[in-house]
């Protein structure tokens, strides 16, 4: 069953409804486009959310991107003005959408354990396997979309506390090596991080896989406890509280069951973000991760926020974004994470976004008839 704030319906607009398109440049996205259509017509089309847009829908955009190389700002969001017709989003219960926002984190790491370096980040394990309508047991919520496979039985995987405390000790799955349990658990709840080795190598690991549990939220946690001011929280206040507590650091981290597992990949190129679940770079500042049940990779979507203004420099947050990426706690069709890039100052940007929003997404026009 789904909640109000996941009804939703799609409401014609023009782009002067846009607040702040006028002053956009999304000349940025157009490398990130033609990325996402080399993905959809080469490897495998991105899966259609419930708003029921195809990356067949996505791909007259796309192929119009394919030759663009805008000058300016003013001829890029004219490219979308003559291939897009906005929709806004409405939700059913009437309430604002939301964003928050997420970065990449650099970490310092080795390759090997010792007394400094000692909490692991993991490859996928063998015994994690996809779940589908077809093998999901039935004790296991819809939500699940992984689980473990053991002498032919399907179950649910061990959860974060049970990892922690060893479960995948002695399988040789471990990719590097940090020094704070709570450092890993941010880079789980970002997806992706740059490492950091002593001898000053830079390496990257990325999402892979998860052990399928949903997602809980430390921060409201504290919040019940009465251990943090939900007016104030953030990620900084989160991981103040968490360095302040060691003893105290493996309950409060057990409490999200949601456990991620990595892969490598290649950072050669450091002014890309990490690929994503849309298979393609993240842009700064101008990639949003979506509800991929609802919606459908590669869409642009405009978001607008009065009160988000430390992005801009103190003016309200006015950009046009495309939909790369996916998260546990990313659920509604107004709801977003904003990439802000990569490293320290990126992570100061991103810890404190938790505003109200307005989403409009830009349909192309074929496929705009459909929708009125």
């Amino acid at each position: 069953m789904t909640s109000p704030s996941q009804q939703f319906r799609l409401e014609p607009a023009t782009f002067a409804d846009l607040k702040g398109w006028e002053d956009d440049d999304p000349s940025s996205l157009f490398r990130a486009m033609k990325d996402c259509r080399t993905h959809v017509r080469d490897l495998k089309p991105y899966r259609t959310g419930v708003v029921g847009l195809t990356s067949n829908d996505l791909l007259a955009l796309l192929d119009a991107a394919e030759d663009r190389e805008p000058q300016d700002a003013a001829e890029a969001r004219a490219f979308f003005e003559e291939h897009c017709q906005p929709f806004f989003i409405r939700r059913g219960d009437g309430g604002n959408g939301f964003v928050t926002a997420f970065f990449e984190p650099e970490i310092e790491v080795s390759s090997a354990r010792d007394e400094t370096y000692r909490y692991p980040f993991y490859r996928r394990p063998d015994d994690l396997i996809d779940l589908d309508d077809g093998n999901r047991p039935a004790e296991l919520d819809p939500s699940y979309m992984f689980g473990l496979l053991r002498d032919g039985v399907v179950s649910a995987y061990p959860d974060r506390g049970e990892i922690d405390r060893g479960y995948l000790d002695g399988k040789g799955l471990e990719i590097a090596w940090a020094k704070s349990r709570v450092d890993v658990f941010f880079v789980h709840v970002q997806g992706a991080a740059r490492l950091r080795y002593p001898d000053g190598r830079l390496g990257r690991i990325t999402y892979a896989a998860k052990a399928g549990h949903p997602f809980s939220a430390v921060g409201r946690l504290l919040i019940d406890r009465g251990l943090l001011d939900r007016a104030t929280i953030s990620m900084q206040t989160i991981r103040d509280w968490l360095y302040a507590h060691p003893q105290e650091v493996d309950e409060v981290l057990a409490h999200n069951r949601s456990y991620i597992f990595f892969r490598e990949a290649d950072v050669s190129d450091e002014s890309l973000g990490p690929i994503a679940a849309a298979k393609v770079p993240l842009v700064s500042g101008r990639s949003l991760a979506v509800d991929r049940l609802i919606h459908t990779f590669g869409f642009p979507l405009f978001i607008r926020s009065e009160s988000l203004t430390h992005l801009d420099d103190g003016r309200p947050f006015a950009r046009l974004m495309l939909a790369l990426d996916t998260g546990s706690a990313i659920v509604g069709p107004a709801r977003g994470d904003i990439f802000t890039g990569s490293g320290y100052d990126a992570g100061e940007l991103a810890g404190t976004v938790r505003n109200d929003a307005d989403f409009y997404i830009l349909i192309p026009k074929a496929a705009a008839q459909r929708f009125g």
